[in-house]
């Protein structure tokens, strides 16, 4: 799972959705700067990981990128289940996206403290372009995938998988449908 649905995992909670938020950014299990619950986010985000990677259907849901796009699928299936969360939004929480994503960035932004500086740059990123709510429209995860093609390099072109997404997407909505299921129940 993507950005998106780590903070929806994070249940409102403040100190997880910063945990989870920052996991990605940390190397290591020293996390002594971090308040317990924090340290608890972040271990979620770990527990969403492996749960997500061990997953039938995220691993049938890769294959659908192999195509092409073997070496980065399971990145491109964590991309595009985040782009289904935000399409569907209000079947899986009580606020819109918009109301949403506005108070998980308010919640990053008070605990900038915590962030390492990798974090605070790609929150920069996230804010500016409104990751969370462009992660709904085909058009922002295509541009996401561009973004990142660049940071990655070695001729990804990642924004190329669309054609496979679109191909497929009603299976793949079947698929995230059962599995975020799934994964609410596991981190709840």
């Amino acid at each position: 799972m993507n950005y998106l649905a780590h903070a929806l995992l994070s249940n409102n909670n403040h100190d997880l959705l910063v945990g989870n938020f920052i996991a990605d950014h940390l190397r290591g299990n020293d996390f002594s700067a971090y308040t317990e619950k924090i340290v608890e986010g972040i271990y979620l985000h770990r527990k969403i990981d492996t749960f997500t990677d061990s997953h039938p259907l995220f691993k049938s849901s890769k294959r659908i990128f192999y195509n092409g796009f073997e070496k980065y699928s399971g990145i491109l299936v964590d991309i595009y289940f985040d782009h289904l969360l935000a399409k569907n939004f209000k079947k899986y929480h009580h606020e819109s996206l918009e109301n949403f994503s506005a108070n998980v960035y308010e919640v990053y932004k008070q605990h900038l403290h915590f962030m390492p500086a990798s974090s605070s740059r790609f929150l920069d990123y996230v804010i500016k372009n409104n990751i969370y709510h462009t992660y709904s429209k085909i058009e922002g995860i295509e541009q996401v995938l561009f973004h990142l093609s660049r940071r990655i390099k070695h001729n990804s072109s990642l924004d190329k998988s669309v054609y496979l997404f679109l191909s497929n997407e009603s299976l793949l909505q079947t698929y995230f449908d059962e599995f975020i299921q799934d994964i609410i129940k596991h981190t709840s």
